[in-house]
């Protein structure tokens, strides 16, 4: 068996292409937003009241409390990560 991995040092050399990861994901979710919005002459956005309370309740819910389908949105997002980090742990094993 070859020497213990060190997962920190994997984890944090994976910094950047783990922020790039997310910068597309906020990047989808912002343009996802201003696509459900309306544009004022200001340059504003005025989202659905029925949109602002949903997010806004899901933001306030433990993801335990999230229905079935929110919870599978998040796993969606976290599955954008794991073929990154499997691939960094496995070449070091």
């Amino acid at each position: 068996m070859g020497d213990p991995i060190d997962v920190d040092a994997v984890l944090y050399g994976l910094m950047d292409e783990l922020a790039a990861i997310e910068h597309e994901r906020w990047s989808h979710w912002q343009r996802y937003m201003h696509s459900k919005g309306v544009r004022q002459a200001d340059g504003s956005l005025v989202l659905p009241a029925e949109l602002v309370e949903r997010w806004d309740r899901q933001a306030a819910t433990d993801y335990h409390d999230l229905s079935a389908k929110e919870k599978q949105s998040d796993r969606d997002q976290v599955s954008r990560y794991l073929p990154l980090i499997a691939t960094a742990l496995n070449a070091r094993s």
